[in-house]
């Protein structure tokens, strides 16, 4: 087990860079199973969550190789068309396996998900577009075994609601399925986009990806192609909160700024200076954060649910009473009583949060109850006084490469320790957790997460 400690109330200063996106990369990997040749993929995090995903793409036959954060991944005999179980629990996100693998095979045999306890992900979207692209399901002993005899066909898909992983999950299965494909309410965001232009690098025609309606005219088949992951919007919006809570001065740089644009006015709001151009973006915090008065989740480009538990942190040392809605996930609060340990003083009644700023919060120990959740934390402890104790690291490795190296570039006082209570060294280079370089089929990689393990 690894812990962080965290000596708060450092102000955070200087500049950094963030990486690949996690909710990016995790879909082009999928969708590399799909190429028949070899994709090279550049700026991909160094991540548990990423393993997980080349876990997956060695046992369906695919050869993996890894250097730094390029990820390279032969598809070309790829020969197995069955997740197991547990293979399925190690992430939130593996069902975007399911069109790849269907597309590529005609036939593929999955479970549900695992990932974070943040409430549930219903994959009826994803079995009903899959239905409309012509595959037939049945269930077998728990697990989804999707047949395709007569390979799949392009159809008018229209979502109830515009999910991010079934948008991806038709425009991969759609990218070599016979004739036009229509998605009409279409998740909008930018992942999107970047997995759009993944496949078409590979052959694939797909436009209007980023709008609420795409379409995709199917191909006979994907080639290989290199392309290079957008930043990581969420890890550049936590990290401007983390610049935020401890009245700090910081600018992450290589970022694209229209995608935390729903985060700029509330951190304006907070009473931070705010200033974007190009590819960064600088945060100037005041002496004492304002309130927020009401901030709602939605899908992009409104406020993104996977800043809602950060910016809650934030909030807990803001002037005043400040209100979240949650309006994706119903069980994303699980961080509040953490949090409490900490001082704050937050109540939460179904679906809405409401934040009593404090003057100060008190180091405390903790332990991280999902992957956005346990970064709320870590915002906690840098803005606490005293010592701060974090476990359940388990969860944060998923989605921040090595958050200590980077906060502490800025100023920090954070230790990643070991079970033997030894500090572990670490860079800006380094992976959360020590990983192989080359994976074929069968191969089995170190420090990834237990089956079942949440986000």
């Amino acid at each position: 087990m690894e812990k962080l400690i965290i000596n708060g109330q450092k102000r955070l200063n200087g500049e950094i860079e963030v990486h690949g996106s996690k909710n990016s990369a995790l879909p082009i990997l999928a969708a590399a199973a799909l190429v028949n040749g070899v994709s090279e993929i550049h700026n991909c995090p160094r991540l548990t969550d990423i393993d997980a995903a080349i876990h997956i793409l060695t046992h369906l036959g695919c050869r993996v190789s890894r250097s730094g954060h390029t990820v390279t991944v032969d598809a070309t005999a790829m020969n197995n068309w069955e997740v197991p179980d547990e293979l399925m629990r190690e992430m939130r996100s593996s069902v975007v396996f399911l069109g790849a693998i269907l597309g590529r095979a005609g036939r593929a045999k999955l479970s549900a998900p695992g990932g974070c306890e943040i409430g549930l992900r219903p994959i009826d979207l994803h079995i009903s577009a899959m239905e409309q692209l012509g595959a037939v399901l049945e269930e077998d002993a728990g697990k989804l075994d999707f047949h395709a005899p007569n390979g799949l066909a392009g159809a008018r898909i229209t979502l109830a609601f515009p999910s991010v992983g079934a948008t991806e999950n038709i425009m991969i299965a759609a990218a070599t399925a016979k004739g036009r494909t229509i998605i009409t309410n279409a998740a909008r965001e930018p992942e999107i986009s970047d997995l759009a232009d993944f496949l078409n690098g590979s052959g694939a025609r797909i436009h209007g990806a980023g709008d609420s309606t795409v379409i995709i005219d199917g191909v006979e088949r994907l080639a290989g192609t290199c392309h290079t992951v957008i930043p990581d919007r969420i890890a550049a919006s936590t990290y401007l909160l983390a610049g935020a809570v401890t009245q700090g001065k910081i600018c992450v740089r290589d970022i694209v700024p229209a995608h935390i644009g729903a985060l700029l006015p509330v951190l304006k709001e907070a009473g931070c200076d705010i200033t974007a151009s190009g590819r960064w973006v600088c945060l100037s915090a005041p002496p004492r954060l304002h309130r927020v008065k009401m901030t709602r989740t939605m899908p992009y480009p409104g406020f993104p649910t996977d800043v809602q538990a950060p910016l809650t942190a934030m909030l807990t040392v803001a002037d005043g009473t400040s209100v979240i809605v949650e309006n994706i996930f119903e069980s994303r609060y699980k961080h509040a009583a953490e949090l409490v340990r900490f001082g704050a003083k937050i109540s939460v009644e179904g679906r809405m949060e409401v934040i009593e700023g404090v003057p100060y919060l008190t180091g405390a120990s903790v332990v991280a109850p999902d992957l956005r959740g346990g970064f709320a934390l870590i915002l906690a402890g840098l803005a606490a006084r005293g010592e701060t104790v974090i476990t359940g690291l388990e969860h944060i490795d998923r989605g921040y490469e090595t958050p200590e190296a980077v906060l502490c570039a800025l100023g920090a006082d954070v230790k990643r320790i070991q079970e033997h209570g030894t500090a572990k060294e670490f860079t800006t280079e380094q992976p959360a957790a020590d990983r192989a370089n080359s994976f074929a089929p069968g191969d089995r990689l170190s420090g990834t997460p237990q089956s079942g393990a949440a986000e």
